[in-house]
């Protein structure tokens, strides 16, 4: 029980000592507001890009292929994503807020916390199978994301024009990027793929030292009721949903810590830097991140102890 605990510590400390140092940044008045904004952009525009070219470019698909498992994934992070809109379109009543609350609800984490969660459990020579999902699930959410807080903000619901805003955001242009190099076989030397790789590696510590920069103490007060309902949808009810259907499936094993590492992780950090970008609350969507980030400690240890203790891991 304790290394479980010292696992989902060991993910969450990281994440918050590089907020912290965003939150050093903005006391210390390093940045200033137009200063923060401009890095967000950079962030999002070229950082996340070469992530994802990265990331899709150099997967290696052949090592783990569990099509069951990709399944799974697809299907419930796309049938999360109609349930969480419906639910967040009843509660909340203002645009600006609901693409927020949804991306907080089905997008978590899972490339941050989630693999290293695997990784800790069952060791580096089973992590090909959650990194096989990362072409999956990443562009899903990305691509819904997109659509989401379009539609909030106001944009053209006919599919022609959301197409065409999914596809100039950076990440999915990068993803869709990096697949076509795939594809077709296209060989980069190592002096491209090098600097991609380490963009790639310095994305996530970037995006986090911004959210730290970014967000005001005040902010995480300023919409409660919000807050604590994306916290606990994300944290608790979506995990007691999806893994209880996992579980009925018969999956175990690394594919169900894989499916945990999914669907019970905190909110993604990319949420923050869209929202702020596509005129969604930015602001609770950074908050969703904090919170998530601070309680899954518990909550990840809680899933990793029952499913344990029932016999699925």
């Amino acid at each position: 029980m304790l290394d479980h605990f010292l696992v989902a510590l060991g993910a969450v400390v990281p994440i918050f000592v590089l907020v912290g140092i965003g939150v050093t940044v903005r006391l210390r008045h390093l940045l200033t507001e137009a200063e923060i904004r401009n890095v967000n952009a950079m962030v999002f525009q070229i950082f996340f890009f070469c992530m994802m070219f990265y990331n899709i470019y150099t997967a290696d698909f052949d090592k783990t292929f569990r099509p069951q498992l990709m399944c799974f994934a697809f299907f419930g992070i796309l049938g999360l994503f109609f349930v969480a809109i419906a639910v967040v379109c009843l509660v909340e009543k203002q645009d600006f807020r609901r693409g927020a609350m949804v991306q907080a609800i089905y997008r978590s984490n899972y490339v941050l916390l989630g693999v290293p969660l695997v990784a800790n459990i069952y060791g580096q020579e089973l992590v090909a199978v959650p990194m096989a999902l990362i072409p999956v699930v990443v562009p899903l959410y990305n691509v819904l994301g997109v659509i989401i807080l379009e539609v909030f903000r106001g944009g053209p619901i006919a599919p022609i024009p959301i197409a065409a805003s999914v596809l100039r955001n950076p990440m999915i242009r990068g993803a869709l990027l990096g697949l076509f190099c795939r594809v077709v076989g296209l060989p980069l030397p190592h002096p491209i793929l090098a600097p991609l790789h380490e963009v790639a590696m310095a994305t996530t510590p970037v995006a986090l030292i911004v959210l730290g920069a970014s967000i005001r103490l005040d902010g995480v007060k300023a919409e409660p009721l919000q807050l604590a309902f994306c916290t606990v949808a994300r944290l608790v009810v979506v995990p007691a949903v999806m893994l209880t259907a996992a579980a009925l499936l018969g999956f175990r094993g690394v594919d169900f810590v894989t499916i945990l590492s999914i669907f019970s992780t905190p909110c993604a950090v990319a949420g923050f830097a869209m929202a702020q970008q596509m005129g969604s609350d930015a602001m609770l969507a950074g908050s969703c991140v904090i919170a998530t980030t601070l309680f899954a400690s518990v909550t990840v240890f809680g899933w990793i102890f029952a499913a344990k203790t029932i016999g699925f891991i």
